[in-house]
C-alpha cells in the first residue's frame, strides 16, 4: 500500500510519457534513511503495465561496490537471456557488440582490471546497446541505491544520461542523503544530470492512520495512532517496523497500548539503523557515539568535546546525520528515536563506552546541565578519576536527598568511593554521607558504614559530628565499637557547662544518643530521670539539641512513669510546637516522641502535625519514610481509641514493607508490635510476629511481642498460655524499671485473664497494683481502664461503684473506646440489678463504639441494652411482627411503606410501634436503631 506519494507517482508518469515520445529524462528519489524511496521506485512498474514499455532493474549495496558492471548486469543480462537468439544478434550487431565483455563469461573483476581504453569501449558498447533496445521499445530503467553502484555503471549511467534527451528511456534512481558514497563525483555525476529530484515526505497524521489500519487489519483508536505518529515523526520505515513488530506479537491497535508502541525497538529496524551508521565515516561515528553518551542532554559543544573533534569536523558529522535523518528537530541535538541511540550504543565496546562516559562527566563538569546529569556519566565508569570526581558525585547525593532519592544518593556515594584513599578522613566523610543516605532504606547498610568510618577520623569533635548524623532510633542495632565511641567522644568534648554554640549543640546530641543506649538499665533511667530534674520545670527546647535530649530524658520519664503525665505533655507539645512537620524526622529522635504523647494522651497537636508529614513523605519523601510515619499515626490512632483507623494506618504501613526492608529499627518494631496487639487484629498480629517474632536481643520489643503472643493465645481460647506470657512480658519490664501501664498494659490483660480463670483474689490483686500505677502516671485512659477491671473483680455494689469512678474518670480521656468499655461494664451490672440507668449507659457505649470502628463491642452492647430495656417493661419480649415492623422502621421505612409491604393498615403499624416503644423503654422512632441489634437487616419494598 502506497501512501501520499501521489505528487511523485504524477511526475514519473509524465516523464515517461515524455519517454514514448523519444525524450527521455533522469529522475532522482532522493532522502532520509527510511522514507520510503525503495518502496515508491517498486511501485513504478505499475504505470507502465499498460504500455509497449520493457522495465529493466537493478539494486546496489555496499557490499557490491567493488564489482565491476555489476549494475549493469543486474539491468542487462535478464533481458538478453530472456530474448530469442534473433533479438539478441540484433540488438548486438556492430559496435554494440563490445558490451558483451562484461554481460558475458569475460566479466571485469575489478574496476580497472582492463586499459582504461577498453573500457572505454565497453561504455560505448552499453550505450549503444540500450540505444538499440530502445528504438524497439521504450525503457524504463530503475536503479535503487545509486550511491552504493561501482565506478564502471554510474560511469555508464552518466554517459547515458546525458543522452536521454533523444532516446526513448526513462532512468529513475534512488540516492540517500547524508552517506559519505553519495558524495562520490560520478554519483555527484549522474545525479547532476536529472531532470527532477524528488523528496518524499514524511506520512502525515491521516497517513500514519492509513497505515495503521491497513497494517493491523482494523481503525486504530486515537491515542494508539498519535503514539505512532509522534514516536516515528511519520518515517515509514520506522512507522512500519513498530507495526509489524505489533502485528506478529497479535498487539491490537487500541489506546492502552499506546505505551508499548513508544517503548518498541524492533529487530529489523536496527539491523537497517546498523547498517546505515556502521557505513558512515568516521566523524561521522564519532558523533553519533558522542550523542549517545550524552542521551540528548547536551548542547553541541559537549558533543564536540566528548567526540574529541573540532569545531569544523563535528558541524559537518551533524550535518550528515541530519541528512541522514537521524536526528530530530530542535534546538539540542536528539537522536529521531530511541532504537538509534541504542543501535549506536550496542556498538560500542565497553571500554569505548567507559572512554566516553569519562570524556562527558568532564565536559559536563561546570557546566549548566544538572549536576546529577554529569554524575550519571561516572556511574558507567569504574576507573578513579581524582578529587573532581569526587566532589562532583558528593555534590550530585545531595541533590538526589533533596528530591527524596535516597537510593540513588547512595549509588552516587559508593561511586565516589573509588576517588578516596583507603583509610584516610576524605573517605570516613564519603562514608558518613553514604550511611546518612542510607538510614532512608538500609539501615544495617547504613549502622555498617557509620562503623568503618569513625574510626577513620582523628578529632573528637569529627566523629560528633559524624554521630549525630545517625538517628537515635537506630543506635538499638549499633554495633558495640560504635556504642563504645559513642561514651567516648561524649568524655572528649568536655564538660557541657564550658562549651558554647557548635560544641554546646554537638555535645548535647551526643549526650541523647548516650541515654538512649541506657534507656534499658534501671541504674541509667534513674540518672536520667535526676537529669531532667535538673532542667526545671521548664527545661529549655530552643535548640534543635536541647529538643532532642528532652526527648530521650521524656522518654525514659514515660517508661518509668517517673514525671507525671500532664507535666510530660506539656513539656513534649512545646517540642513539636518549635519542629516543622517533614517527612525526614523519621531519622531523627521526633519518633520516640510519639509514643510519649500518645501515653501521657496529649496528640491533639501531633495528629495533625503527623497528617502534614504524611504529605510532605508524599510528594518529597520516600515510600520507606511513608510506611513510618503510618506506623505512627496508628499508635496516635490505637491510643485516642480510633481502633479502625489505626487498624488501617498500620495495615497500610505493613503493606508499603515497613517491616519487610532493613529499616525497621526497634522503636518501628514496637510500635507495630503494639497496634497490632492494640487493636486485637489477629491477622496483622501473626503478620507482625512472623517478621520480628523471634528477634528478643532487645529488651522492649522482646516485651511486647510477649504481649503480642498473649494476644494470640487468648483470641484461640488458651487463657492459661496467654497468662504465661503476659506474666514474663512484667519480668521482663520490671528487670528494666519500665512501668508505664499505658505503653505495657501486661498488669490490665493479666487481672482479666485471672478473673475469667475464676482466681479473683490473683485478679484483686494484680488490678489493685495496675489501679496504683496508673494514678501515679496520671492519664485518664490507664486509670479508667484500671478501675473497670478492678469494679469487675470486686463484684456488688462496691464493684458497681468502683465502675462508676472508672466511666467519670474517662470522660476526661481521648479513648472513647476506653470509656465505651467502661460503660458497657457499668450497663451490665446496672441491668442485672434491674437499675432504668443500664439502658441510657448501654446506648452509649454502643454509639461510641462504632464511632471508634469496634463493631463487636457496639453489638454486644445493643444487645444488652434491648435485653435491659425489655426487663424494664417487666413484660414480654418483642412478637415477632412487632421486631419486624421496629426494624423496618429502624432502617427508615415510612408506616405507609410498611404496611404496604406487610399488607395491613397504616393504624395496625402504629399500634405495633406503640407496642414496641413500651417495651423497649424508649419514646420515639429514632431511639429504635440503639436497641435493636440488626436493625437495618430488614429491608422493605422501598429498600430502605
Amino acid at each position: 500500500m502506497l501512501l501520499e506519494r501521489d505528487d511523485e507517482l504524477s511526475s514519473v508518469s509524465e516523464a515517461l510519457r515524455s519517454a514514448h515520445r523519444g525524450s527521455g529524462s533522469l529522475l532522482v528519489i532522493g532522502g532520509p534513511l527510511g522514507i520510503g524511496k525503495s518502496e515508491l521506485l517498486r511501485a513504478l512498474p505499475g504505470l507502465a503495465a499498460q504500455g509497449s514499455i520493457r522495465v529493466l532493474r537493478a539494486g546496489a549495496s555496499a557490499l557490491e561496490r567493488n564489482h565491476a558492471f555489476g549494475v549493469v548486469r543486474q539491468l542487462l543480462e535478464p533481458a538478453l537471456s530472456g530474448a530469442d537468439e534473433k533479438t539478441r544478434e540484433r540488438w548486438l550487431s556492430g559496435a554494440a557488440g563490445l558490451a558483451e565483455a562484461v554481460l558475458g563469461e569475460a566479466l571485469f573483476t575489478t574496476a580497472h582490471a582492463r586499459p582504461v581504453t577498453v573500457r572505454q569501449a565497453v561504455l560505448r558498447g552499453l550505450q549503444e546497446l540500450v540505444e538499440r533496445m530502445s528504438t524497439e521499445q521504450t525503457l524504463m530503467i530503475l536503479m535503487d541505491g545509486l550511491q552504493w553502484a561501482d565506478e564502471p555503471s554510474l560511469q555508464w549511467l552518466a554517459n547515458l544520461a546525458n543522452r536521454l534527451n533523444r532516446l526513448k528511456v526513462l532512468v529513475v534512481v534512488t540516492v540517500r542523503d547524508g552517506e559519505s558514497a553519495s558524495n562520490r563525483p560520478t554519483v555527484r555525476a549522474v545525479t547532476g544530470a536529472a531532470a527532477r529530484t524528488m523528496r518524499p515526505r514524511p506520512f502525515s497524521l491521516a497517513g500514519t492512520r492509513a497505515l495503521v489500519a491497513d497494517q493491523c487489519g482494523e481503525a486504530g483508536h486515537e491515542e494508539f495512532v498519535l503514539a505512532c505518529h509522534g514516536t516515528t515523526d511519520g518515517n515509514p520505515l520506522f512507522l512500519k517496523s513498530i507495526l509489524v513488530k505489533l502485528s506478529l506479537d497479535s498487539i491490537p491497535p487500541r489506546a492502552e497500548h499506546a505505551d508499548r508502541v513508544r517503548s518498541l525497538r524492533p529487530a529489523g529496524l536496527r539491523d537497517r539503523l546498523l547498517d546505515c551508521i556502521g557505513s558512515q565515516a568516521e566523524p561521522v561515528r564519532d558523533v553519533a557515539k558522542a550523542m549517545a553518551i550524552v542521551d540528548g542532554q547536551a548542547d553541541l559543544e559537549v558533543i564536540r568535546k566528548v567526540a574529541g573533534l573540532d569545531a569544523v569536523r563535528c558541524a559537518e558529522a551533524m550535518h550528515v546525520l541530519h541528512e541522514l535523518g537521524l536526528l530530530a528537530d530542535g534546538q539540542r541535538p536528539r537522536f529521531v528515536h530511541r532504537v538509534v541511540q541504542d543501535v549506536i550504543e550496542e556498538s560500542m565496546s565497553a571500554e569505548e563506552r567507559e572512554k566516553l562516559h569519562i570524556r562527558a562527566a568532564k565536559s559536563l563538569y561546570r557546566s549548566e546541565n544538572t549536576v546529577e546529569q554529569r554524575a550519571a556519566h561516572l556511574l558507567a565508569t569504574t576507573p578513579p578519576e581524582g578529587q573532581w570526581a569526587a566532589d562532583l558525585l558528593r555534590e550530585a547525593a545531595g541533590t538526589a536527598l533533596g528530591r527524596g532519592a535516597p537510593e540513588t544518593a547512595a549509588c552516587y556515594l559508593r561511586r565516589a568511593l573509588l576517588n578516596t584513599s583507603t583509610n584516610g578522613e576524605d573517605r570516613a566523610r564519603l562514608l558518613v554521607d553514604l550511611a546518612t543516605a542510607e538510614q532512608a532504606f538500609d539501615v544495617r547498610a547504613s549502622v555498617r558504614h557509620f562503623d568503618h568510618a569513625l574510626p577513620l577520623l582523628t578529632s573528637a569533635r569529627d566523629r560528633a559530628a559524624a554521630m549525630v548524623r545517625l538517628g537515635p532510633a537506630l543506635l538499638g542495632s549499633a554495633p558495640s565499637g560504635v556504642r563504645r565511641l559513642i561514651r567516648q567522644v561524649c568524655d572528649e568534648l568536655g564538660d557541657l557547662d564550658g562549651l558554647s554554640g557548635a560544641d554546646r549543640e554537638l555535645k548535647l546530641r551526643i549526650e541523647a544518643r548516650m541515654r538512649h543506649l541506657d534507656y534499658t538499665e534501671p541504674v541509667e533511667l534513674a540518672d536520667g530521670s535526676r537529669r531532667l530534674a535538673e532542667l526545671g520545670d521548664d527545661p529549655p527546647a530552643d535548640t534543635p539539641a536541647e529538643r532532642e535530649l528532652l526527648t530521650m530524658l521524656l522518654f525514659a520519664a514515660t517508661l518509668t512513669s517517673s514525671r507525671p503525665a500532664s507535666w510530660v505533655a506539656r513539656i513534649a507539645e512545646r517540642i513539636v510546637e518549635r519542629e516543622p512537620p517533614s517527612s525526614s524526622h523519621v531519622h531523627a529522635a521526633l519518633p520516640i516522641l510519639v509514643p510519649v504523647l500518645a501515653a501521657a494522651e496529649s496528640t491533639g497537636r501531633l495528629a495533625p502535625w503527623l497528617e502534614a508529614a504524611l504529605g510532605h513523605a508524599r510528594t518529597h519523601g520516600t515510600v520507606v519514610e511513608q510506611a513510618l510515619i503510618r506506623t505512627e499515626q496508628a499508635v496516635v490512632a490505637l491510643h485516642t481509641g480510633r481502633i479502625a483507623d489505626a487498624r488501617r494506618a498500620a495495615t497500610d504501613a505493613f503493606e508499603l514493607g515497613v517491616l519487610e526492608w532493613d529499616t525497621a529499627n526497634p522503636t518501628t518494631a514496637i510500635a507495630m508490635a503494639a497496634v497490632a496487639s492494640g487493636v486485637r487484629d489477629i491477622e496483622l498480629t501473626r503478620n507482625v510476629l512472623g517478621n520480628c517474632g523471634t528477634d528478643t536481643t532487645n529488651e522492649c520489643l522482646a516485651s511486647v511481642l510477649l504481649l503480642m503472643r498473649g494476644t494470640l493465645a487468648t483470641a484461640e481460647g488458651d487463657l492459661r498460655a496467654a497468662l504465661e506470657q503476659y506474666q514474663e512480658c512484667g519480668r521482663q519490664l520490671g528487670r528494666s524499671d519500665w512501668t508505664n501501664p499505658v505503653l505495657f498494659p501486661w498488669r490490665a490483660l493479666t487481672a482479666d485473664l485471672y478473673r475469667r480463670l475464676g482466681d479473683l483474689v490473683a485478679a484483686r490483686e494484680v488490678a489493685e497494683e495496675d489501679c496504683l500505677l496508673a494514678a501515679e502516671w496520671g492519664a485518664p485512659s490507664a486509670l479508667g481502664r484500671a478501675k473497670r477491671i478492678l469494679g469487675d473483680v470486686i463484684g456488688g455494689e462496691a464493684g458497681i461503684a468502683v465502675l462508676r469512678e472508672s466511666v467519670d474518670i474517662l470522660e476526661s480521656s481521648v479513648n472513647s473506646l476506653e470509656l465505651a468499655r467502661s460503660l458497657l461494664r457499668l450497663g451490665i451490672r446496672l441491668r442485672d440489678q434491674g437499675s432504668p440507668e443500664a439502658v441510657g449507659h448501654l446506648r452509649r457505649s454502643h454509639r461510641l463504639a462504632l464511632d471508634c470502628g469496634e463493631p463487636q463491642l457496639a453489638e454486644s452492647a445493643q444487645a444488652t441494652a434491648l435485653e435491659a430495656a425489655s426487663r424494664l417493661t417487666g413484660g414480654p419480649s418483642l412478637t415477632n411482627t412487632e421486631r419486624l415492623v421496629a426494624r423496618l422502621a429502624a432502617a427508615g421505612s415510612t408506616n405507609r411503606d410498611i404496611a404496604q409491604f406487610l399488607g395491613v393498615s397504616r393504624r395496625a403499624v402504629e399500634k405495633h410501634l406503640t407496642n414496641s416503644y413500651r417495651k423497649l423503654g424508649i419514646h420515639c422512632r429514632g431511639e429504635l436503631a440503639d436497641v435493636l441489634p440488626s436493625a437495618g437487616s430488614d429491608r422493605g419494598p422501598t429498600g430502605r
